[in-house]
C-alpha cells in the first residue's frame, strides 16, 4: 500500500477527532437517513458546533480562518464511504467558495455565519432538464429590473436541495450571449421558489437531491454574487477545485470497498480454504491495490498543486476521470468476489456499488473529461482548417 506524504501531524490529530465525532454522530443514523432519503438538520449543525464547516471562512464568523484543502480532503475520506449521503465536502468545498471568494463583505455578513454553524445549508442551480454539463447551454434567465432581478426557472438533480437555506442559482442575464450568466442568492422562503420531488436514485440515498422551480422570484440586486454577466467565468475557475474533491470521495469509497473485500475473502471460506488464497482472488486483489496506489498517488500530487495555486483545468480532469473509472473497476471487482452476497443490500459491497456509479456523471461526465483533457493537447476540433 503507499505511503502518503501529504499530510502532517495536525492533519493526523484532525482525522481522529472526525472519527471520534462520525461514530457518535453520523454512523448510527445511517439507516434511518437511507430510508427517509435525506439527512437531517441536526447533523449539519452538530458539525458546525464542531468547526468542520467552512475552515477558511473569517473567525468573525465563527469559522478557523483555515484555508487548507487538506482537512477538507480528510473529512471526505473519513465520512464519504460510510454515509455518502452527508455532503459535507460540497458544502465546504463547492458551494461555500463562491461566499468566501466572490460574495461582498455585506453578502458573507448576512450568510456566512449561519453557513459556518450548519443552520444554513448550501445548494447550487446549476443543471437543468435538459442541460447536464453545458452550462452555456442553460435556460433560467434573470431579468433586470430597477432595484432587483426577476428570476424564472427550473433546476433538477441538486446536492442539498431538500435541506438547502440558501441556493446559488445560475442564471442567463443576457439572451444573445451564452456566456453571460449570473449568481444569484435565493433563500429558502422566498415568494415563487419552489421544490419539487426528493428525487429517488440509484444510489447515495441519503443524499437530499431535488428540483426547484423559480416562478417570477424578485431577487434583490443586493443577491448578486459578483458581476450578473460573470457568473460563467467563476463556475469555471471553481470547477478545479470541485472535481479535486470529488475525486477523493471517488478514492475513498474504493479503497473503503477495498479494505471489506479483503475482510470478506480472509474469513470466507470455499472448498476448505479462504477464499482469498485462490489465485483468481489474490490477483483481482493485487490489481486492485496496484490501481488504488496510482489513484493515490495523481490524488495527492495534483491536491500539492492545489495547494500551490498551481491546480490547472487540464489536470483537474484528468484526476476526475482516472479516480471515478478506478472506482468503477475497483468497487466492481470486489463485488464479483463477494459471490451472491455481494448482490444483497445487507452487505456493503452493495451499497458501494451502486453509491460509485454516478461518479463517472457529475462534475463532468467522463466524456466530458477527455474533451477537456483532449483539448489540453491542442486536439481541439474548432481548429481544424
Amino acid at each position: 500500500m503507499l505511503k502518503r506524504t501529504i499530510f502532517e501531524e495536525e492533519h493526523n490529530i484532525f482525522r481522529q477527532t472526525v472519527r471520534a465525532w462520525a461514530e457518535r454522530e453520523l454512523y448510527p443514523h445511517r439507516e434511518t437517513w437511507r430510508e427517509a432519503g435525506c439527512v437531517t438538520e441536526d447533523v449539519w449543525r452538530s458539525a458546525g458546533s464542531e468547526g468542520f464547516l467552512c475552515m477558511y471562512a473569517d473567525q468573525k464568523y465563527g469559522g478557523l480562518g483555515l484555508d487548507d484543502f487538506r482537512y477538507d480532503m480528510i473529512l471526505c475520506e473519513e465520512l464519504g464511504p460510510r454515509e455518502p449521503g452527508f455532503f459535507i465536502w460540497a458544502h465546504n468545498r463547492i458551494m461555500g467558495p463562491y461566499l468566501q471568494h466572490i460574495a461582498s463583505d455585506a453578502q458573507r455578513d448576512r450568510y456566512m455565519r449561519g453557513v459556518v454553524s450548519g443552520e444554513t445549508v448550501l445548494a447550487i442551480g446549476m443543471t437543468e432538464p435538459g442541460t447536464g454539463s453545458d452550462l452555456a447551454g442553460i435556460k433560467t434567465r434573470a431579468v433586470e429590473q430597477d432595484d432587483h432581478w426577476v428570476l424564472n426557472g427550473s433546476k433538477t438533480y441538486i446536492s442539498n436541495g431538500v435541506l438547502a437555506g440558501l441556493v446559488i442559482v445560475a442564471a442567463k442575464t443576457d439572451p444573445d450571449d451564452p456566456r453571460a450568466i449570473g449568481l444569484f442568492l435565493v433563500e429558502s422562503g422566498s415568494e415563487g421558489f419552489s421544490r419539487g420531488r426528493n428525487l429517488k436514485k440509484l444510489g447515495l440515498h441519503s443524499q437530499d437531491t431535488a428540483e426547484l422551480f423559480f416562478d417570477d422570484i424578485k431577487v434583490p440586486k443586493s443577491n448578486v454574487l459578483g458581476d450578473p454577466r460573470g457568473g460563467f467565468k467563476a463556475m469555471m475557475k471553481n470547477l478545479a477545485e470541485e472535481r479535486l474533491i470529488s475525486a477523493v470521495a471517488f478514492v475513498s469509497r474504493a479503497e473503503y470497498a477495498f479494505e471489506k473485500t479483503l475482510e470478506y475473502v480472509t474469513e470466507r471460506r470455499a472448498f476448505g480454504r479462504p477464499v482469498g488464497t485462490f489465485q483468481n482472488s489474490r490477483f483481482k486483489m493485487a490489481s486492485a491495490r496496484t490501481e488504488l496506489d496510482a489513484a493515490w498517488a495523481l490524488l495527492d500530487h495534483c491536491v500539492r498543486e492545489h495547494l500551490q495555486g498551481a491546480l490547472s483545468a487540464e489536470m483537474a480532469a484528468e484526476v476526475k476521470l482516472f479516480t471515478s473509472e478506478v472506482e468503477a473497476r475497483v468497487v466492481d471487482e470486489c463485488l464479483q468476489l463477494h459471490g451472491g452476497a455481494g448482490y444483497m443490500d445487507e452487505y456493503e459491497i452493495s451499497r458501494l456499488y451502486s453509491d460509485a456509479r454516478i461518479s463517472r456523471i457529475y462534475a463532468g461526465t467522463s466524456e466530458i473529461m477527455r474533451e477537456i483533457i483532449g483539448r489540453g493537447l491542442g486536439l481541439d476540433e474548432r481548429k481544424r482548417n
